[in-house]
């Protein structure tokens, strides 16, 4: 019997993230398929305008403010959610925060925060959401993961570590998740037009538009298998670099982002989506 795979008439889909970018369009598109949608974002970060934007659809999107990195503050989430809206049958954990790492520019703090909305994020509301799937015999989780995980890109060093590790988390718990019906899926996509994107300092072939992000996204929900990974012409040539000795992965990464035309002093910011 294959793995159990959300449905908007079995319960709620929530997501973490919504306010902007690819989790905000997400949202949309699965309010458009007819699920009540969960949207989590930090308590200052309102989604008036989606609410509104959504509420002529066959679904509806409900705001359960929270920060992700605060692991009382997400199980409370998920309480409210489910005695408010239903039960959660599909949990997307899509907030996400980059700052910028270069060597010119270490700071503890920048992988400190990095890890913990990336990493700590997920494992926060993926921790009560499971045990309440665990108990009712099915769930479906998705994880937002990045091609940056495949290996490091300029400017990556805290970002990149993060997707890696949630993409091993991801595997690592799909043994068990497959037992307990509950379906696990990691998305890894390439460049997409997102407030992310807009901080970056170098070239990102092969960018998509985030409503065709979410598009793929929402599709591969409802279809696809374990990873997630997109553009194709991008993400499966980053694959197969991968497989490559390291100075030509190094060479390429040089050529694609054309790094060397940077400036050592990059531009010291951070984003929060």
């Amino acid at each position: 019997m294959s793995t159990y795979r959300a449905d908007p008439r079995d319960g709620v889909a929530w997501i973490t993230g919504g306010s902007t970018g690819i989790g905000r369009s997400v949202a949309r598109q699965l309010a458009k398929e007819g699920y009540t949608v969960a949207v989590t974002v930090r308590p200052d970060d309102p989604i008036d305008t989606l609410i509104e934007e959504t509420r002529d659809m066959t679904g509806k999107v409900l705001s359960f403010p929270s920060d992700v990195t605060d692991e009382a503050g997400m199980a409370a989430a998920v309480a409210a959610i489910e005695a408010q809206a239903g039960p959660i049958v599909l949990a997307i954990f899509n907030a996400g925060a980059y700052m910028p790492v270069t060597g010119d520019n270490l700071r503890m703090e920048a992988f400190r925060q990095s890890f913990a909305v990336n990493v700590f994020g997920v494992v926060n509301g993926l921790v009560p959401v499971v045990e309440r799937m665990r108990n009712r015999g099915r769930g479906h989780v998705v994880i937002m993961g990045s091609i940056s995980a495949y290996f490091g890109w300029p400017t990556t060093a805290a970002y990149g570590a993060t997707k890696a590790a949630v993409n091993i988390i991801a595997e690592a718990l799909k043994f068990d998740f497959d037992k307990m019906n509950i379906r696990t899926q990691v998305m890894n996509p390439g460049f997409v037009a997102t407030p992310l994107t807009e901080k970056s300092a170098f070239s990102m072939p092969a960018m998509m538009a985030v409503d065709a992000a979410a598009e793929r996204i929402c599709k591969a929900i409802r279809k696809s298998g374990f990873e997630v990974t997109f553009p194709r012409r991008l993400t499966w040539g980053m694959k197969l670099l991968f497989l490559l000795p390291r100075p030509c992965r190094e060479m390429a990464l040089q050529a694609s982002t054309r790094w060397k035309t940077v400036p050592l002093i990059y531009l010291r910011r951070s984003s929060y989506d």
